[in-house]
């Protein structure tokens, strides 16, 4: 009989949530806005540091 192996990654779900409440917190976005940022939050983030690079 096969044995059947679980294993977890949550480090990698921690560190996307941690990512998530910095750009929220750091770009003071709204509530919807930082809803929105649950999935683009990258985004905000170019556009925030954009002024820094160029």
């Amino acid at each position: 009989m096969d044995r059947i192996r679980i294993e977890q990654h949550s480090s990698v779900g921690l560190l996307w949530i941690a990512g998530w409440l910095f750009t929220v917190g750091y770009l003071k976005l709204s509530f919807w806005i930082g809803v929105l940022a649950i999935f683009i939050w990258p985004y905000y983030l170019g556009i925030s540091f954009s002024h820094v690079a160029g």
